[in-house]
């Protein structure tokens, strides 16, 4: 939309003016790929026994949970296939043009973008409760200054940071499931199990979807991958494979040791489950709240990864003003898109309720989940000689199931959550708009655009 031309499409998909350094190993990605979504185990995700209850929400999980598997399989297709910075927007213009190309786009910059204040507000809650006298939103804006920092370093500081910090954090979830695991009680889990029937299974869809939210964001690295054919399907699945082990375990005995109906409003039922068993002063609660922190950071830092490559592909594209895709010559980092996206995410910090933002970046991931799995037939039908060094397995079903459970999530997040959604879509229509009056002003058919895909 801003300065859209032909020039700018082609240097998205046909040349790389603004060349991203090629550093990462399928370790790097495997770290990145949790610690995109390793804070979602800590957080956000109990919000659904709010609306669903312990068992309510525990099958939501099992819902989400198959999505999810059948999707990575069907992006890690996309993510060889198509191994550019833009991830889903690449993929989905080259299989939907333009239009979807923008729709995508939005909906994945939607997504990491408000994923990061909700992740911010969460960090500023735990050293508040650290240190009362740290105030919440300054060490959230803090956070946000010191990890932008580190991402202007380069991609290989910031994925050796990932791994560290992700490596800590699984450490710390175990830890947590031992210590909590012997407390654990069918009967406490059971008196709060379905309160609101299968209605509240629905509405705990968008909660159980933070388990795993951001996962795709491994793809929006696919360029900075070493020999990406072959590094991003072993960091993808083995990405997913570790969450899923840990959500399930972080999910069930959490239920079964703590008040649900408490831990159902609050940024760090983690801690606050282990204070109920342990008590508040213990050693083990305090040490806990300390390094709790590692997750956080974790998913912080990796979302600030997905969501300036995103930024930067949009820019490289035309869809946004040039200047955010400008890289930095020594470092090879997008820069100006680092800084634009932080900036954005600290107002939106401002702005916005924990509960709000993840409802909105649910719902742009939904979007462009779906955006990608279309774009996936499409080019099996239209680009059967396309390239594929991973294929997804059980085709077509594998993708058609990921497909029906994101429109099944969509309807459930917009019943249940309609301002919101007229937030998102309206923002989304407003976005196609400008689009195709700029598109049009400048004089680009809808042909020289289809010659280009």
């Amino acid at each position: 939309m801003w300065g859209y031309t032909v020039a700018g499409i082609m240097s998205e998909l046909t040349t790389t003016p603004s060349e991203l350094k090629r550093a990462l190993t399928p370790l790097h990605l495997w770290a990145i790929g949790v610690g995109l979504v390793i804070s979602g185990e800590y957080f956000g995700w109990n919000y659904g026994w709010g609306v669903a209850g312990t068992g309510g929400f525990l099958l939501a999980t099992l819902v989400i949970t198959l999505l999810y598997v059948t999707l990575v399989f069907s992006l890690t297709e996309l993510a060889t296939m198509i191994p550019r910075a833009g991830g889903p927007f690449a993929y989905s213009y080259r299989g939907l043009g333009p239009v979807g190309g923008l729709i995508a786009g939005y909906a994945a910059a939607i997504e990491f973008l408000l994923a990061t204040p909700a992740i911010a507000a969460a960090l500023g809650a735990y050293l508040h409760f650290l240190h009362p006298s740290i105030p919440v939103l300054g060490s959230a804006i803090a956070c946000y200054a010191i990890l932008t920092g580190i991402n202007l370093l380069g991609i290989q500081e910031a994925a050796w940071l990932a791994l560290v910090i992700t490596l800590l954090a699984i450490v710390e979830l175990l830890v947590y499931m031992a210590l909590v695991a012997p407390s654990f009680e069918t009967a406490t889990f059971a008196q709060y199990a379905m309160p609101y029937g299968w209605h509240g299974v629905l509405a705990a869809l968008p909660f159980a979807m933070w388990l795993y939210v951001c996962i795709e964001g491994l793809a929006v690295v696919a360029e900075e991958a070493k020999d990406p054919a072959r590094t991003v399907p072993r960091g993808y699945l083995s990405a997913i494979l570790t969450l899923v082990l840990l959500a399930f375990g972080v999910v069930i005995l959490t239920a079964g040791v703590g008040d649900p109906r408490k831990l159902a409003a609050i940024d760090y039922p983690l801690l606050a489950a282990l204070a109920s068993v342990l008590g508040s002063e213990h050693g083990l609660t305090r040490l806990f709240a300390g390094i709790g922190l590692f997750g956080l950071i974790a998913s912080f830092n990796g979302i600030i990864i997905a969501y300036s490559r995103q930024i930067f592909a949009l820019a490289r594209a035309g869809y946004l003003p040039g200047w955010l895709a400008h890289v930095s010559k020594r470092r090879q980092v997008p820069h100006a898109a680092l800084i634009a996206g932080g900036l954005f995410g600290v107002a939106a910090l401002c702005a916005g309720r924990t509960d709000q933002l993840v409802v909105l970046s649910v719902l742009g991931a939904v979007v462009m989940y779906i955006c990608s799995l279309v774009t996936l037939f499409v080019l099996r039908r239209r680009e059967p000689e396309l390239a594929r060094p991973y294929a997804v397995p059980f085709y077509p079903w594998c993708p058609l199931i990921a497909l029906v459970l994101s429109c099944l999530t969509l309807g459930a997040i917009v019943y249940y959550n309609p301002r919101l959604s007229a937030l998102f879509f309206g923002m989304l229509t407003l976005a196609v708009a400008v689009f195709v009056v700029a598109r049009r002003a400048r004089g680009v058919t809808a042909a020289a655009a289809a010659d280009i895909a």
